[in-house]
C-alpha cells in the first residue's frame, strides 16, 4: 500500500495509451457527454452542487500534489511552484467559478481546456495505475476540462472572436512571465527552456526554441477550431 504512495516510478510506470489511459479518456468523453444530456436539469437542481463539486476537486488537486512532496521532502522551487500552464490553469478554473467572471472565463476557456486536453492525451507522467499521482494528475485535468464546459452549457456563457486574441495575449503575457522565471532559477516552467523529458507532441515541432514559436501557431489554431465548433453549434440551434 505504501508504494502507491512512493516516489519509486520502476514500480508503477506510466505507459502511453496503455488501458488504464485509455479508460481515463474515454471516462473524460463519458462525463462530458453526460453535463450535456443532463445539462437543464444541472441547471435547474444540482447548480450549486455541482460547482463546488468541480472546485472541491480543483483545490484538492493541487493540494494534494504539493502535500505529496511534502511529504516525501521533495518540494523543490524548480518543480513545484505554480507556473505549469495545468497549474496555472487549476487556478484560473477556481477563479472563475467562484467570481462567475467573464474576463477570467474567456482565458480559461480557451488556454485551461486546451492545454488539460493535450495533457489528458499525452501527459508528462511517470506514475501509473494506481499510484496515487496517477488519480492525482488525471482527476485534476478532468476537473479543468469540466470547469469549462460548465461555464458553457450550465453558466451559458459564450465565447466570442475577441475572447480568442484576448486569450492568446494573456497566454503571451504568462509565457512571458513564465520564462523569465525560468531564466531566474534555472527550471522548466511551461517547457520555455527545453522540451519535456518524456514523449510528447512537442517532439515533431523542431529544436529549442523553435518548437516555441510552433506551439504558438498551433495554439492560435486551436483556438480558432475551438470557438468556430462553438459558433457553428450556437448557429445550428438558431
Amino acid at each position: 500500500m505504501q508504494g502507491l504512495f512512493s516516489f519509486n516510478r520502476a514500480e508503477y510506470p506510466f505507459q502511453l495509451f496503455s488501458l488504464s489511459h485509455i479508460c481515463v479518456v474515454l471516462l473524460t468523453l463519458g462525463l462530458l457527454a453526460c453535463m450535456y444530456i443532463f445539462r437543464e436539469s444541472i441547471t435547474r437542481k444540482y447548480k450549486r452542487f455541482f460547482k463546488y463539486t468541480l472546485v472541491a476537486f480543483l483545490v484538492i488537486g493541487e493540494a494534494s500534489f504539493h502535500f505529496w512532496y511534502l511529504l516525501h521532502d521533495r518540494w523543490d522551487v524548480m518543480i513545484n511552484l505554480p507556473f505549469q500552464l495545468c497549474s496555472i490553469s487549476l487556478y484560473l478554473c477556481t477563479i472563475m467559478l467562484l467570481t462567475r467572471n467573464y474576463k477570467v472565463f474567456e482565458v480559461s476557456f480557451f488556454v485551461s481546456m486546451i492545454g488539460a486536453f493535450v495533457a489528458l492525451v499525452t501527459p508528462e507522467l511517470f506514475f501509473g495505475f494506481p499510484h496515487m499521482r496517477f488519480f492525482q494528475f488525471f482527476i485534476a485535468h478532468i476537473a479543468i476540462i469540466l470547469s469549462c464546459f460548465y461555464m458553457v452549457w450550465i453558466e451559458e456563457y459564450t465565447p466570442t472572436l475577441g475572447s480568442v486574441i484576448r486569450a492568446f495575449i494573456v497566454l503571451n503575457i504568462m509565457a512571458g512571465c513564465v520564462f523569465i522565471v525560468n531564466k531566474i532559477i534555472g527550471s522548466n516552467y511551461m517547457f520555455l527552456a527545453e522540451k519535456p523529458s518524456n514523449a510528447s507532441p512537442i517532439d515533431f515541432l523542431g529544436p529549442y526554441p523553435w518548437y516555441i514559436l510552433s506551439l504558438e501557431v498551433i495554439a492560435l489554431i486551436l483556438f480558432m477550431l475551438l470557438y468556430l465548433a462553438f459558433k457553428i453549434q450556437k448557429r445550428n440551434k438558431i
